[in-house]
């Protein structure tokens, strides 16, 4: 008598990946929406003090104004604001995502790609007017 067992296919075998094979590893968009997301939120908080002293600098006199402004025209500076405004958008954008994910619209596989591949749609554009608008652009 023959087993139904028998007949089937083996089982994939699915192994832990070595750190040398990380950039290797190609992860679905919903997977990289979600890295993006914790690192930008990472990176908030670490930068929340520098923030913070900069929004002091802006508000407590003119002559503390003029030291941000001169502060922030160095190009270094303004390409922390942009990654600053980068992490903020990214983060918002996918945070509203998450928020649909948790009242069950888009959880189907189909969905959830499209909806992470719409938050780098939105955040990406949002994030080079930023940088433009730092650089003085316009």
């Amino acid at each position: 008598m023959n087993s139904p067992f028998a007949a089937s296919k083996p089982r994939p075998e699915f192994r832990n990946i070595h750190v040398s094979q990380i950039l290797k590893y190609k992860l679905p968009p919903p997977g990289m929406v979600s890295i993006m997301h914790r690192v930008s939120g990472a990176l908030l908080f670490l930068t929340l003090p520098l923030v913070l002293w900069l929004f002091d600098l802006s508000l407590t006199s003119e002559i503390s104004y003029s030291r941000l402004a001169d502060f922030s025209s160095h190009w270094l500076v303004k390409l922390v604001l942009v990654g600053l405004a980068w992490a903020f958008l990214h983060h918002l954008v996918a945070g509203v995502r998450y928020l649909m994910l948790d009242l069950h619209i888009g959880v189907e596989k189909a969905a959830a790609r499209t909806s992470a591949l719409g938050v780098y749609a939105i955040s990406l554009p949002l994030a080079l007017l930023a940088a433009l608008k730092i650089f003085g652009v316009f």
